[in-house]
């Protein structure tokens, strides 16, 4: 039989794991009591329950009122079976019937508990919406804890018994975790589930980057420096474009730090991802200049209507500009939020020189995005299990290696190898334009971009 004493030690050692303070374990054990009553005597009926956790004792009183008639047996006793108990009794007494928790036996103690819980789990629900719905962005800290199908399950250093994971396309694929080893990640949002909130993290997203500087830079804790505008893909190469509040201080001098100190920091973390470091500009022409570095760009033009840049480059600048399998430029037009098409100082003079540049494009120079379901040699097999990833054009493949392929449920060896095949085809630059990058492009390391001067 469960005694009172067992009960109130079995919640406190629970209650102090959870961090109640004794009057909301009292108010938690009492409700507890409540519905273990109401289950054995009715949904109406009347106690009065002292705790005195000293003596590690429960007292019940069941009150019930004294009737002629007995309407309600939850609350009402009639006159006859209430002198059973003393003669005295008269109607519209109260009559005082101590019970022992003894009473209660194994099912109803076990609903006692079970309130209890609920109401710990619905309070610990509650404290993970308040601490952390104001906290997307920040940077948090644990330790794996699980790993299941592809997804990390992360116990929070300071924060324990909320549940978050790093979903697998929240992760960086060239990073391989293991049980019990410490992890952090930036907090993207917060899912609400019916088991409660979860916490989705990522070290994949732009906002993991941003978090990181924060970490690294007190000019930006401080409000004075702002990262306005970030273009990541993950594991290979990031370009934020930062701002200063202060006209005295250099906000991509503060971002790299003394010998690159700082940016070397966040670069160590990303596991070697290269970073750019440019000045955000409210003109988009001169944000373009500064987005497509380490590149010179010699001249850009606008086209509001369109949101489209059309840059010119001088020809050693070229395969700078467009970066390996077009990175550079695709990250710069992410990164304004604005389409860039570059030209080379050749082929913009062979245009006309100083004439508009926005004539339509001649067909073999278009370059366009192509969904995977139009690329002749993927078969739909390939291209569902593609899709299931989240991969659904080319360019969403484009830069992923041999290995991320291998990844995936239903990719075997040989069709990683024709699916790299297929790409290095689609890819290739006939005027050799994806050579490379420069010295540096291919190692992790921070660019400082200064603005290229106009020709």
């Amino acid at each position: 039989m469960v005694s009172s004493a067992d009960i109130l030690s079995a919640i406190r050692e629970m209650t102090n794991t959870k961090q109640l303070d004794r009057a909301e374990l009292h108010g938690l054990l009492q409700d507890g009591i409540f519905a273990a009553l109401a289950k054995k005597y009715g949904p109406t009926v009347q106690a009065e329950v002292t705790i005195d956790e000293d003596r590690g004792e429960i007292r019940i009183v069941r009150l019930r009122t004294v009737v002629e008639t007995v309407t309600d047996p939850s609350r009402e006793i009639s006159l006859e079976d209430a002198r059973f108990y003393d003669e005295g009794f008269e109607v519209g007494d109260q009559m005082e019937e101590p019970i022992d928790f003894a009473e209660f036996g194994r099912t109803a103690a076990q609903a006692a508990k079970q309130r209890i819980i609920q109401r710990v789990r619905e309070r610990e629900r509650t404290r993970i919406r308040d601490e952390f719905s104001g906290r997307v962005g920040d940077l948090l800290s644990g330790e794996v804890q699980q790993i299941e199908r592809g997804k990390l399950v992360i116990m929070l250093n300071k924060f324990r018994e909320a549940e978050a994971i790093i979903p697998y396309r929240e992760q960086n694929h060239r990073e391989h975790y293991h049980q019990g080893e410490p992890i952090r990640a930036v907090l993207k949002r917060i899912e609400e589930t019916p088991k409660g909130p979860r916490l989705i993290l990522s070290r994949a997203d732009g906002l993991f980057v941003k978090a990181l500087f924060k970490l690294e830079v007190p000019e930006i804790q401080q409000g004075i420096v702002e990262i306005r505008a970030v273009a990541r893909e993950v594991g290979s190469r990031t370009k934020i474009a930062v701002f200063s509040r202060d006209d005295s201080i250099d906000p991509v001098g503060a971002c790299v730090g003394l010998k690159g100190s700082r940016v070397q920091a966040v670069v160590n973390e990303l596991g070697g991802e290269r970073i750019d470091i440019v000045p955000w500009s409210s003109d988009p022409e001169r944000f373009a200049k500064m987005a497509l570095a380490p590149a010179r760009v010699a001249r850009v033009f606008s086209d509001a209507t369109a949101r489209t840049i059309q840059a010119v480059v001088d020809e050693d600048q070229l395969s700078l500009a467009i970066g390996r399998n077009g990175q550079n430029v695709r990250l710069a037009s992410e990164l304004t939020g604005w389409k860039i098409d570059l030209y080379s100082s050749r082929e913009w003079l062979e245009r006309g020189g100083e004439a508009p540049l926005f004539a339509p494009l001649p067909e073999e120079t278009e370059v366009a995005d192509v969904k995977l379901s139009e690329i002749e040699g993927l078969g739909p097999a390939t291209v569902a299990v593609l899709e299931d990833a989240g991969y659904r054009t080319l360019n969403d493949i484009i830069d992923l290696e041999r290995e991320d392929f291998l990844r995936l449920p239903g990719i075997a060896p040989e069709e990683a190898d024709r699916i790299m095949a297929l790409i290095d085809e689609l890819t290739t630059d006939e005027n050799g334009a994806d050579g490379g990058e420069g010295t540096g492009s291919e190692s992790g390391g921070a660019d400082r971009a200064e603005e290229p001067s106009a020709s």
